[in-house]
């Protein structure tokens, strides 16, 4: 008979052990009003939040269905009803992300607003709940005044359940610069060991920096004291708050903030685990942290802090919060990227490495296209775009970047009546540094036309060609001159009007530009007006619209550059013949014309070169080009201008 009672208890022990689910990791959570949660959760925290996370509360919540002591899915808020979110909703969400999808997440979670870490001591809180101050009286009864034995008592129920792997604490803003602080939270911890018959190799403290100091943390100067905690804990591990987003009070955390910290308890506890995980994979959140992704790029608005550049040249971007968006995509470079939502809304992607130089981009919700209201606004591609700049070498970049030690001209922007067009036009106008200070001197004329898709906007913006002038004229490389850069009627892509042609395409700029835009210009601004001091020269379509409208009048114009622009065409049965035979007498063109040059990207699939070579075999004098690794690009075109202005008027 005692053999047999024996047998049967050992059956029924055994039955009782083999109901822990040892995929079941449970972690315990306690501390103060950081842990408590002082934001509230927002809807994006209530949604979709995986039945795999559980919570056993540890105080009824009728509103969610809750009883003490009963496992349920771990919406928030998880601590008591009223209090908000916390850092325990998302380091179980993150945990999930990185662990097999047969494991459970379990939740313990006891927390009260400014409580002293005394009141989690076994020995100490009966004494400190008879001093503590009114307001906390609620919230201490809620546990039946004794915080560490409700964490207790439902601890051992769930250890019949799953199995305790860590202990998550977050407080001391209470006792912070108490220099007893981390022996009275070693006492708590092997308490807890102790009652719950836990090792601490198998179950580390995670312990949380209150708000940081680079965001004014009234309570940061606790975190060395957390940092330092491991030298009274060995098994303790702290948790950065460094550049996590807080509330106006300084003291607690946002909603972001929370999801953040979360997610920190996690990565510091995953490889604790044997988990390896980057914190700053696709998941990480930037918008809460801010750091790690590079510099702020050239081209944001006032204030902007994102996209960012890193040293690698990917970007990295982040959108505002749209709830009604389903879907969000960046398209830069003709490449669409994903973009993943963040925890508070907002939207991100990194991308690969980019090319140097700039780059128009758009955003799509849904489907619908429009500028990342981060950005600048530069016209390119037919429309407003967003752009942002990918950084070269300073020392490369100095020749289109702003130097502070040298004189700097103006850019001008004016306004004009056309009489072919019947309506007013625009054209910006670049004069050189001396030219307000030599009020009789006149001065050699450089007209300079954008590309398909763009207008007269685009050489400032894009091109830097002030810039690019300035430290050209300052080095001496390049005389004084006035640029002039106007319209070219092409500010659309071809093929967005219907029944347009190729040969009508922009053709209308022509005659504005012989009858209207010259005039313009000599009657307004000191100019020398005569061929010799007059040069015209474009980018891409506006490479192609110089040649239509100079080498037809080669009376008007001496010096002629395109810059990824073609002669289309052009070939050996038709070069006597294109542009009313002006390449048919090659000694006339070369006294005529005192500087032909062509130029393009190594990168671009254009017959430049090729046009090069073909009017050279011909005896056309002309100047070639090629800008190394770029393709159909700005950079492209601020270097082609860089080499074409030292051959002007000299």
């Amino acid at each position: 008979m005692k053999k047999f009672l024996l047998l049967l208890f050992a059956m029924v022990a055994l039955n009782l052990q083999a109901k822990v689910d040892q995929k079941f990791y449970i972690f315990l959570c306690f501390g103060q009003s950081n842990m408590e949660g002082a934001a509230r959760p927002e809807q994006v925290d209530k949604e979709n939040v995986d039945p795999r996370l559980q919570l056993m509360a540890a105080v009824d919540n009728p509103a969610l269905g809750r009883k003490m002591g009963e496992w349920s899915t771990a919406v928030p808020p998880l601590c008591r009803p009223g209090t908000g979110l916390t850092p325990a909703d998302y380091f179980g969400r993150e945990m999930l992300k990185h662990l097999p999808s047969d494991v459970k997440i379990g939740i313990i979670h006891v927390a009260i607003g400014g409580i002293d870490i005394r009141g989690f001591m076994p020995d100490s809180v009966a004494d400190y709940v008879k001093r503590a101050p009114g307001w906390m009286m609620g919230m201490l009864r809620e546990y039946n005044n004794n915080p560490y034995e409700r964490l207790i008592t439902l601890a051992k129920k769930a250890q019949k359940d799953g199995v305790i792997k860590g202990i998550l604490l977050h407080q001391g803003e209470t006792n912070s610069g108490d220099p007893r602080w981390a022996g009275w939270v070693n006492d708590v911890y092997t308490n807890i060991l102790k009652d719950l018959k836990l090792k601490a190799k198998n179950v580390p403290l995670l312990a949380g920096e209150a708000v940081h100091e680079n965001r004014g943390g009234v309570c940061a100067g606790m975190n060395p004291a957390v940092n330092d905690l491991y030298k009274t804990i060995p098994t303790a591990h702290a948790v950065s708050s460094k550049g996590i987003t807080c509330a106006a009070d300084h003291l607690h955390f946002d909603a972001a903030g929370y999801r953040e910290l979360g997610r920190r308890y996690a990565y510091v506890m995953l490889p604790l685990m044997g988990v390896k995980v980057d914190p700053k994979d696709e998941t990480h959140d930037p918008e809460s942290v801010g750091e790690g992704f590079g510099t702020t790029a050239s081209t944001v608005v006032p204030a902007a802090e994102w996209p960012k550049v890193d040293e690698k040249g990917r970007a990295t971007f982040v959108l505002p919060k749209s709830s009604n968006a389903k879907e969000m995509i960046l398209d830069i470079c003709n490449k669409k990227y994903p973009m993943k939502r963040a925890f508070d809304g907002s939207w991100r992607v990194t991308t690969d490495p980019l090319v140097v130089g700039f780059h128009y981009y758009f955003v799509e919700a849904d489907g619908f296209r429009s500028i990342d209201p981060n950005s600048d606004a530069f016209y390119g591609c037919g429309r407003i775009a967003g752009g942002i700049e990918i950084p070269e070498k300073p020392e490369v970049a100095a020749y289109y970047s702003y130097n502070m030690n040298i004189p700097h001209g103006q850019v001008r922007e004016c306004y004009y009546h056309s009489g072919i067009e019947q309506g007013p036009r625009r054209c910006f106008v670049y004069t050189p540094a001396e030219y307000d200070q030599n009020p009789t001197k006149r001065y050699p004329v450089l007209y300079l036309q954008h590309g398909m898709g763009e207008d007269e906007r685009g050489w400032h913006q894009q091109g830097h060609m002030a810039f690019i002038m300035d430290n050209a004229i300052a080095e001496g490389r390049a005389v004084p001159m006035i640029v002039v850069m106007d319209y070219g009627n092409c500010g659309y892509s071809f093929g967005a009007k219907r029944g347009e042609s190729m040969q009508d395409f922009g053709a209308s700029f022509t005659p504005i530009m012989l009858t209207e835009i010259i005039p313009y210009i000599d009657k307004t601004f000191r100019t020398l007006a005569d061929r010799d001091h007059r040069a015209m020269a474009g980018l891409s379509w506006g490479g192609h619209e110089t040649f239509q409208t100079a080498l037809p009048n080669l009376d008007k114009f001496s010096y002629l550059g395109a810059f990824s622009g073609a002669i289309f065409g052009i070939n050996e049965q038709s070069i006597d013949k294109i542009y009313n035979g002006v390449f048919s007498d090659p000694e006339a063109f070369n006294q005529k014309v005192h500087a032909f040059f062509m130029s393009m990207g190594s990168e671009e699939n254009f017959p430049c070169k090729n046009i090069s070579e073909m009017l050279n075999k011909r005896g056309i004098k002309n100047i070639y080009y090629e800008s190394p690794g770029t393709h159909h690009e700005w950079l492209t075109w601020r270097r082609s201008l860089n080499e074409f202005i030292p051959l002007l008027f000299k």
